[in-house]
């Protein structure tokens, strides 16, 4: 079976702990490679050989529900079923409101009978009785999960809710039925505390999932751009069809306001088109015959056909879709480390509960029994580790949604940690700082020849070259209407030159060391390579049967924008250096107009992973950014690599994160967002810490020595459900994040 990627909804996970119940049952099914469980969407991302049935049969003897999640339409229901689970905890919480609140209000009041009283024996019973259809009906799958975790042998949040709950109605109960084998001073029932603890976690958790669906906003709005169906031309006719049932090659027709239903190329008519899905920016781009158009973006102004070229997943929108829910479910190292913690954080708990029962009941003062249930049953309710879990996954997924609005795709979540720990930034030169779109500026032939046969000649044997600057020098000689002859015997070598036998006569294109290496006399051609490097231009010197031919001048513009953020990046505190295998004049000048001080310059492709593991020898903590197959072994070796989207699919793949918009903005966007990110991580691994921390041993009584209080049961439900809103808040924070002074808006 081929090696695929498998998502799946998990239903069932109560806490953090739970987390690592589910990633343990993945992980023993044969052929799963990686298996990663997102407790903030309660989704799994697996990889392997393995089948769905399988991974959902490990899930499922686990304890736990599975289904695959195959695409949109799965998403819709996922959506639905949350929703329907949201309304059953509002309703949750009402009942079990309904029922506690009066019971603790009357005995505040002193409006309620005693226990030993003869009415009070009834009227607390039918209370008991009450109060066990709450927890049946309201709190009945923290029972049952309890249970299903002690099959297991393992335990989560769902036993300590279960321990706390039940042995507070029993112990109740217990009053009711045998008063007379409980100290007076004990004879009092819980059955308030029980019912309003369920109404707490019940309204925590609903107000947890409603923040938690404005995380995933990002997703949501990117999943909304896919359009539900599209105007096809079949048969010479008009027709609107579902998305799904669009075949490649097909014709489609696109009106005005409307959004591009998949990836394909203009045929007929002309219009501009809104990209800023993709790219991030606002300006409308202008589109004709030839020009590519893809999926989600929106046309503006004119009518046009064009042929499907990409459909299904297979189109750029899908593949950001898919980016992006992957780098959400992934964890960075900080989020592993909590999880850990998390996983053996309730069995401590139980151990601290246990404790605590047996030092108020050996050591505490009368009632000691009522005194040791309270403080165990508050230990228990406090100390859930739902906080913990959510600290982090909360914040990647709001983390990296942001990122995708400002057309940075993120792939992973180390990624993001990662960036904002940065301490250099390696550019390349062609493509990233400059345009990627070189021109021939100039023809300068040696004596003896003229400019139509010095280019003619060149583009000759650039005709099969792959490198930007052939494409330059054909496109030059396209422009003059030069009919350009075949050549034979071509032989490329990276990073120096071509050559080839054009019309018998043997022809080198290339750098001045091409050409020296390969006994060619330059000494006439040098001071116009000087010239040209010193302008930024790069010098490609032409030899006919060993003697110079003159020199062809090829200028890649800088872009607009690059200045400014490489100004950003070092106003950040980041060393910027420009890593190119360009000749070094050249190099100089571009990084002096843009600002960059450092230039490691004529490197050959295979030598730039080498420099950066340089770099890194040193103690740099290095990003690098490009966009060519030459960068693909930088880009990898790099701590954290950035690919410009404009780039190749190779570099893509290579990288860490892809910017879309191909600006260098993206790279200090992409640092400030993960440094916003990071923080607010911390933020939410030390509030939940902290609150465990101090709320554990005030729970157990560590303040009544000193004070004489105790904290209430029904307090420690209310703060540990407001813990995790806490932590889901605090990450919606980063919706409000903005990048200082970037220049692009927001999908």
């Amino acid at each position: 079976m081929p090696r695929r990627r498998i998502r799946l909804s998990i239903s069932g996970m109560s806490c953090a702990g739970c987390v690592a119940a589910v990633e343990d049952a993945l992980r023993t099914v044969p052929g799963v490679e990686k298996a990663s469980v997102n407790f903030a969407e309660h989704t799994a991302e697996v990889e392997g050989t393995a089948s769905a049935a399988a991974l959902i049969a490990a899930v499922k003897e686990a304890g736990y529900e599975a289904a695959e999640l195959r695409g949109i339409d799965d998403e819709t229901e996922k959506e639905a079923a949350e929703r329907a689970h949201y309304r059953r905890l509002l309703i949750d919480t009402a009942i079990a409101g309904g029922v506690g609140v009066p019971l603790f209000l009357g005995g505040m009041f002193g409006l309620l009978p005693p226990v030993d009283s003869p009415g009070g024996r009834i009227f607390w019973g039918l209370a008991g009785l009450v109060t066990l259809a709450v927890l049946i009906f309201c709190g009945g799958h923290f029972f049952t999960g309890a249970w299903k975790a002690f099959r297991r042998h393992n335990a989560n949040m769902d036993t300590l809710i279960a321990i706390g709950t039940g042995s507070a109605w029993l112990f109740s109960m217990g009053v009711i039925l045998f008063p007379e084998r409980v100290p007076t001073l004990a004879q009092h029932a819980y059955f308030d505390a029980a019912a309003v603890i369920i109404a707490l976690i019940s309204l925590g958790s609903a107000l947890e999932m409603r923040a938690r669906g404005k995380t995933s906003e990002a997703i949501k709005r990117l999943i909304r751009l896919q359009p539900k169906s599209a105007r096809v031309i079949r048969d010479g006719e008009e027709m609107d069809v579902p998305i799904e049932r669009i075949g490649l090659d097909e014709t489609l027709r696109v009106r005005p306001g409307e959004r591009i239903p998949v990836d394909g190329v203009i045929i007929e008519g002309s219009s501009t088109v809104d990209e800023s899905m993709l790219t991030g920016e606002p300006l409308p781009v202008k589109k004709g015959v030839g020009d590519e158009v893809t999926a989600g973006t929106v046309n503006q102004s004119g009518t046009f056909l064009f042929r499907a070229r990409r459909i299904g997943k297979d189109t750029v929108l899908a593949h950001i879709i898919e980016m992006v829910r992957q780098a959400q479910a992934s964890k960075p190292a900080i989020g592993r480390l909590a999880d850990r913690v998390a996983a053996v954080f309730v069995p401590a708990v139980l151990i601290v509960a246990v404790l605590t029962f047996l030092a108020w009941y050996d050591f505490g003062p009368e009632p000691r029994v009522a005194y040791a249930l309270v403080t165990t049953m508050t230990v228990l309710i406090i100390a859930c580790p739902c906080a913990l879990g959510l600290a982090t996954p909360m914040s990647i997924m709001v983390g990296v949604g942001k990122a995708a609005e400002y057309g940075v795709l993120i792939r992973n979540g180390d990624a993001l940690q990662q960036a904002s720990r940065l301490t250099t930034v390696v550019l390349d030169k062609t493509g990233t700082v400059t345009s990627g779109k070189p021109q021939v500026t100039a023809l300068l032939p040696a004596a003896g020849w003229d400019e139509l046969r010095l280019l003619r000649l060149a583009a000759a044997v650039e005709t099969v070259s792959e490198h930007p600057l052939a494409h330059a020098v054909l496109e030059s000689a396209r422009q003059r209407g030069i009919a350009v002859p075949e050549v034979t015997d071509f032989h490329a070598e990276a990073g120096h030159g071509v050559r080839g036998r054009v019309e018998g006569r043997e022809v080198l294109l290339g750098n001045p060391r091409f050409l020296t290496r390969n006994g060619v006399a330059i000494e006439a051609l040098e001071q116009m390579v000087s010239e040209l490097a010193s302008r930024a231009e790069t010098p490609l010197l032409l030899a006919v049967d060993g003697e110079a031919a003159g020199v062809i001048a090829v200028a890649d513009p800088v872009k607009p924008d690059s200045g400014a953020a490489v100004e950003r990046l070092k106003e950040a505190g980041i060393r910027v250096v420009l890593l190119t295998g360009d000749n070094r004049a050249t190099a100089e000048a571009v990084a002096r107009q843009v600002g960059i001080e450092e230039v490691i310059a004529q490197v050959l492709p295979g030598d730039k992973g080498e420099r950066i593991a340089r770099l890194q020898a040193e103690g740099e903590r290095v990003g690098m950014v490009g966009d060519g197959i030459n960068d693909a072994p930088a880009l990898a070796r790099a701590d954290v690599g950035f690919a410009i989207g404009t780039g190749t699919d190779v570099a893509i793949e290579s990288a860490d994160i892809t910017l879309m918009r191909g600006s260098l903005h993206g790279v200090a966007d992409a640092i400030a967002i993960s440094a916003a990110t990071v923080r607010n991580i911390k933020q939410n691994l030390f509030g939940a810490f902290v609150y465990n921390s101090i709320g554990i041993p005030v729970a157990a009584g560590a303040l009544y020595p000193f004070f004489g209080t105790l904290l209430n049961p029904m307090v420690a439900a209310a703060a540990m459900a407001m813990s995790s809103v806490t932590v889901v808040s605090n990450a919606n924070r980063l919706r409000l994040f903005r990048p200082r002074s970037s220049p692009h808006s927001q999908i």
